[in-house]
């Protein structure tokens, strides 16, 4: 298929992968078939990359593909597609196809099955993904000039732009990820095209989107990804509150880089091998920016934390994240500016901040956000330098009270239970309390029994 499966949140197939694809294209081509590897393998390597699928097209109809390999699954019999299993390594394997009409922008009302792979071919999106091989021999099929645009390192949609992102809006974005991912340029006319239509990427599922902005900012070039976007006109349009940034001025002496965006687009530079809720983080961490600005004793953002914080959940609501994802960068955005503080933080709050899920992303995010600003990194060292002194124990210890103690120390349970038993925490996080006994002497001192 030319649907490109996403290599950065997946498990990566292990090397049989490439073992079970020509296999599979030996046992087709023994049954009398055509068979070749297509898509993203083979311009993967070209360009000397390993890939992380394998994809195969032949003239075998669905019904014989099925005969062939037993146990396969036909995951889209009406586009001819068959998933070949062998323990954890698959390969697609796909009937060569011509589209007909597509009347939703996603994907045709029907589809032809063809024997002449120049057909296949011409139904995908862009050159560089036109490409096919034996993968026996290495040869290499080019009907579209698919090698020339490799080498010339360069997007370039197959037969008429227009047509290719009126079919499925959601190579617009497509284009945008391959040419930042690649380092590659793309083509005039192509370009042209996306300028024009970039308004048809609302048309397409916000799933759909955000899988696609999630790569662009996990596979590697995300920086030069979100400046194409914002020069196609879909930055506008898909993540309005990111476009705001642009223009807004902050405080040179703490930010010499210059404006908001300038800013964000330094982190997603320096964004190597980030988990998707770190690169939203870094994208989303100063949302709350524009709209906070005022000009004071000097430029100041109030608040602009817990408002990035809200934004950051309406974005990802809208794009339909999950709730742990959105959660997680609700968490990084609301508390990338804690870190300021660090070193003037009470031991038992500093033990909390320093104990919060996934703490090495909010480490991370503080240190792109320093590096792409002041480039101090003093709470960095700080943070560092204080979880390593700690160990497991002295920032989770196991609690010395519990609400069944309470009640047998003559409190009666209710809300001020919760308010007590958080106390006396952080009376033992600072160390001011070590066994059960000392805690419970610690309450009694400051909180009377109800009724009492």
């Amino acid at each position: 298929m030319e649907r490109e499966r996403q290599g950065s949140n997946r498990e990566r197939p292990t090397p049989d992968a490439a073992q079970l694809a020509r296999a599979v294209a030996s046992r087709l081509r023994a049954a009398g078939y055509q068979a070749y590897l297509v898509g993203g393998s083979v311009r993967d390597l070209l360009l000397g990359v390993t890939p992380t699928d394998f994809d195969i097209s032949t003239d075998a109809r669905p019904e014989g593909l099925i005969d062939l390999f037993p146990g396969s699954g036909a995951v889209g019999a009406h586009f001819g597609v068959v998933l070949v299993r062998e323990g954890a390594v698959q390969v697609e394997v796909a009937t060569f196809r011509s589209d007909r009409e597509y009347d939703d922008g996603r994907r045709p009302t029907s589809v032809e099955f063809e024997t002449d792979p120049r057909a296949d071919v011409l139904r995908r999106d862009f050159t560089i993904n036109g490409l096919m091989m034996d993968p026996t021999t290495g040869a290499v099929l080019d009907f579209v000039g698919g090698r020339r645009d490799l080498e010339a390192r360069t997007v370039r949609a197959i037969g008429d732009p227009e047509a290719r992102f009126a079919e499925d809006h959601l190579r617009l974005l497509r284009a945008v990820r391959f040419a930042a991912r690649l380092g590659f340029q793309i083509e005039t006319e192509t370009w042209a095209a996306m300028v024009r239509r970039h308004e048809s990427i609302m048309k397409v599922a916000p799933e759909r989107v955000r899988d696609e902005l999630e790569r662009i900012l996990t596979e590697g070039g995300a920086r030069r990804g979100f400046e194409l976007l914002d020069a196609s006109g879909m930055l506008s349009v898909l993540l309005p509150e990111v476009a705001a940034m642009k223009g807004v001025a902050q405080p040179p002496e703490f930010h010499p880089e210059g404006d908001v965006w300038t800013h964000t687009l330094l982190l997603l530079e320096n964004l190597k091998g980030a988990s998707p809720t770190l690169a939203w983080g870094a994208l989303l961490h100063d949302v709350g920016k524009p709209p906070t600005f005022r000009m004071a004793d000097r430029i100041r953002f109030d608040g602009h934390a817990e408002e990035g914080a809200r934004l950051a959940r309406g974005i990802l609501a809208r794009l339909r994240a999950s709730r742990d994802e959105t959660e997680q960068v609700e968490a990084l955005v609301a508390n990338h500016m804690r870190f300021l503080n660090v070193g003037r933080m009470k031991e038992s709050t500093l033990k909390r901040f320093l104990r919060q899920p996934n703490f090495d992303d909010h480490l991370e995010l503080h240190r792109l956000d320093c590096l792409a600003g002041s480039g101090h990194l003093e709470g960095w060292e700080f943070c560092r330098r204080r979880l390593a002194e700690l160990g497991e124990e002295q920032l989770k210890p196991k609690r010395l009270v519990s609400g069944a103690d309470l009640i047998a120390a003559g409190y009666i349970a209710g809300p001020q239970f919760a308010k007590i038993l958080d106390a006396v925490e952080d009376a033992q996080l600072e160390g001011s309390v070590a066994t059960a006994e000392e805690a419970l002497e610690w309450v009694r001192k400051r909180y009377r029994p109800e009724g009492r």
